[in-house]
């Protein structure tokens, strides 16, 4: 049976089984297929036009394609450029699968983000979308009752959703049946080898291989070379048809610059950005630069604001997050300054300008990324600063993509060992693992099939094939040096004198490059000026070098009763053992203080006179109140002069008297192998005895470095207790690298 029109133009043709049409009838029908598809078109076009408030917008080359191939049900990958409308293609494809009687649209998308920005394209043609994410449970099951009621066109969700046995079990089984379309957006992330592959995306094979045959999929990206597109396809089926368009972006300036200063970038940023057009992005690689980039604009009379994974997605009558991407979208702010937790998907047609404050790790990172700019504006900006920080973060990036094999082996002996499993808490008890190492491994070994542990209520277990699961080495030595391509990649792009846009087309798997006529290669006159000024250099450095870092007190021990050996108890610290908010005068190898503390610490073996200088200022700009009266240090055995050398200098600079009243009672490990803070903790047990030095005075406590900040709290609680009125807590360098 063939079913022909639109909702009000209605088709069938029911040839006798078993009969071999006649030429007249494969005539007959040839042409009402074709008068099917010129009315389906005729409808789809409608609509597009409806969405983009255009009546004389037109389908891009390979979008009505798409779409067809959908209708016809089948399996499609979509790799275009940003801004190309890959989204027009779903929605589009939802609203006449649905008017022919078909279930929702089951949508996998990365980012919330990126759902709030598809679900307003979605209202706009008409299509009702809801989203199901970590930030509306109290909406699921209205959501659901919506499903079954047939109220919901597209359903939207992460990939990490999948993971939830709540909805698999309560929405997801009983959609299986009834999917219209089967959306993977970001199809890159499907594929080993993309640059942001994610292990819950291996999820949605499964999900695949358990609907129905004919259901239609369509597979979207802006960043797939050769080597993903094959991966996705052997996921996905080789059947797959492969709708590939140019990556240009003729509207996009690109320029790379070469500052390796942090302080030089902040200084070129303050002088450029007001004269750039519109409101743009600047990328950083943490959050940290992304909070203080964003500040030091801000000083300078610049409009900007920080959005990372760390800012808070929730507050009274909407979302921290949602508020920022909203003022960026309606050019109420000059610049976001961003991490790639505002990546894939967020969609500003007249973006002015993209900055990266430092050099991505790939070139499909920075395509995908700078693709951003320019969308519906004859010009927009694509600039890219290096600096002398960008390998080391890099290098951090790709040696934590995966679990290491002790980890592994580790998590599967105590799970192995345990009665009915262990919870996450119960195995940082009797493992030496921060939480977000055993998350990440055991996230990595349930998407593993077969896979060795399963999860019952709160508790992890091994399963039956936990005694023969091996780690596919070679499958991780082979992606770890595609990441190091990459990053050569990148270096290659940085001095790259021909086009750079045909270079990224090239990297990509264009098959056909073009020159651009718009970068710094082929028209220098479009250049923006790569000078900054001395003046703004010198107040960057010295704003990095006031950058100092709180350090809150700890209130609580990770566990009840954790000292055998120290006399101390409970699990909440009391009220006259807790210390007061620290200070730190810089974080670790960081631009200011922070390298110059490294250099002290493992170089020099002893910690300059201007890291002295530096705390002093930094003490009086902290005024704490009321003042210390006295300062001792935290001992080393490793380095039993270095820390007692710098408080002995900085006691003579502020004029009080310096008293080492704490001593080591015990070799401890040293605290940096400590991966957790019930680890941490119990490693410090009975490790420092006070002496009867110690005065009753308010205190200066002094350390090289903090990491937990358990150290600290331990030896306030116990110089407290000795009689120490109040104790604040200062470190030269706080070791927190706050990756996004």
């Amino acid at each position: 049976m063939i079913f022909l029109g639109g909702m009000s133009s209605r088709i069938w043709i029911n040839p006798c089984r078993g009969c071999y049409p006649s030429d007249l009838t494969l005539n007959i029908m040839v042409g009402l297929q074709k008068h099917h598809g010129l009315v389906m078109k005729t409808l789809a076009l409608g609509y597009l036009r409806t969405a983009l408030g255009n009546p004389s917008a037109l389908f891009r080359d390979g979008q009505w394609e798409s779409i067809e191939q959908l209708l016809n049900r089948n399996r499609v990958l979509v790799v275009q450029r940003t801004g190309w409308g890959k989204s027009m293609v779903y929605f589009l494809a939802t609203k006449l699968l649905r008017e022919q009687g078909a279930g929702p649209t089951l949508l996998i998308s990365p980012l919330l983000s990126l759902m709030r920005n598809q679900l307003e394209a979605a209202q706009r043609i008409g299509v009702t979308g809801r989203t199901i994410n970590s930030t509306n449970n109290q909406e699921w099951e209205q959501i659901q009752n919506e499903l079954k009621l047939n109220q919901v066109d597209v359903l939207l969700i992460s990939p990490e959703r999948l993971a939830n046995d709540d909805f698999r079990q309560n929405i997801l089984a009983n959609m299986a049946n009834n999917i219209g379309l089967f959306v993977i957006d970001e199809a890159h992330c499907i594929s080993d080898w993309g640059h942001d592959f994610r292990p819950d995306y291996r999820r949605i094979v499964r999900v695949l291989q358990a609907i129905p045959s004919n259901v239609p999929v369509l597979a979207t990206t802006a960043t797939a070379n050769n080597r993903v597109v094959n991966d996705v396809k052997s996921q996905l089926g080789q059947n797959i048809i492969l709708q590939r368009g140019s990556l240009v972006r003729k509207s996009l300036k690109l320029q790379n610059m070469n500052m390796p200063s942090p302080a030089a970038r902040m200084a070129w940023l303050a002088k450029t950005i007001p004269i750039l057009p519109g409101s743009g992005i600047i990328y950083t690689l943490t959050q940290r630069d992304a909070e203080r980039v964003a500040e030091w604009l801000h000083i300078n009379d610049i409009d900007a604001q920080a959005y990372h994974a760390d800012i808070s997605d929730r507050k009274e009558g909407g979302s921290i997050k949602e508020e920022l991407e909203q003022q960026l979208l309606n050019n109420e702010i000059k610049v976001l300054v961003a991490t790639v937790a505002l990546g894939m998907g967020f969609d500003k047609p007249d973006l002015g300008f993209v900055i990266h404050f430092q050099r991505p790790a790939s070139v499909v990172h920075y395509y995908q990324q700078v693709g951003r700019a320019g969308r519906a504006v004859d010009e927009a900006y694509g600039i890219l600063l290096c600096g002398e920080e960008d390998d080391h973060i890099a290098d951090f990036f790709i040696q934590n993509a995966f679990p290491p094999q002790q980890h592994i082996s580790e998590i599967l002996r105590v799970l192995d060992e345990s009665d009915n499993g262990l919870s996450v808490p119960e195995m940082q008890r009797v493992l030496n693992l921060r939480k977000n190492q055993i998350d990440k491994t055991t996230k990595f070994l349930t998407v593993e099939s077969p896979s060795p542990i399963t999860k019952i209520s709160s508790k992890w277990q091994v399963t039956a094939t936990a005694a023969s699961y091996q780690v596919d080495q070679a499958y991780i030595n082979a992606i770890t040096d595609i990441r190091r391509t990459e990053q050569q990649q990148m270096r290659d792009y940085i001095e790259h004198t021909g086009c750079l846009m045909a270079f990224l087309q090239s990297a990509l798997d264009d098959p056909s490059p073009t020159a651009c006529g718009q970068c710094k290669s082929c028209n220098p006159a479009l250049l923006l000026d790569e000078a900054y000024d001395d003046n703004l250099a010198n107040r960057a450095a010295m704003f990095l070098r006031r950058s100092y870092q709180p350090l809150p007190p700890r209130k609580q021990w990770p566990a009840s009763n954790m000292f055998t050996q120290s006399p101390l108890s409970g699990y909440r610290i009391p009220q006259d053992q807790l210390a007061e908010e620290g200070r730190a005068l810089s974080l670790w190898r960081d631009a200011g203080w922070g390298q110059l503390v490294v250099e002290g610490k493992y170089q020099a073996n002893r910690f300059a006179d201007e890291l002295v200088t530096a705390c002093v200022e930094m003490l009086q700009a902290w005024s704490p109140d009321p003042p210390p009266q006295w300062i001792t240090c935290i001992p080393s055995l490793n380095h039993s002069e270095l820390v007692p050398d710098f408080a002995a200098r900085l006691a003579s600079a502020l004029a009080l008297p310096f008293v080492p009243c704490i001593e080591k009672a015990r070799a401890n490990s040293q605290q940096k192998y400590m991966e957790n803070s019930y680890q941490q903790v119990r490693n410090l047990d009975g490790a420092f005895t006070i002496t009867d030095q110690c005065l009753n005075g308010e205190c200066l406590l002094i350390d090289d470095m903090i990491n937990s900040g358990w150290t600290f709290t331990v030896a306030s609680a116990l110089l407290r207790q000795a009689g120490c009125s109040v104790v604040y807590p200062m470190a030269l360098a706080l070791n927190s690298p706050r990756m996004d």
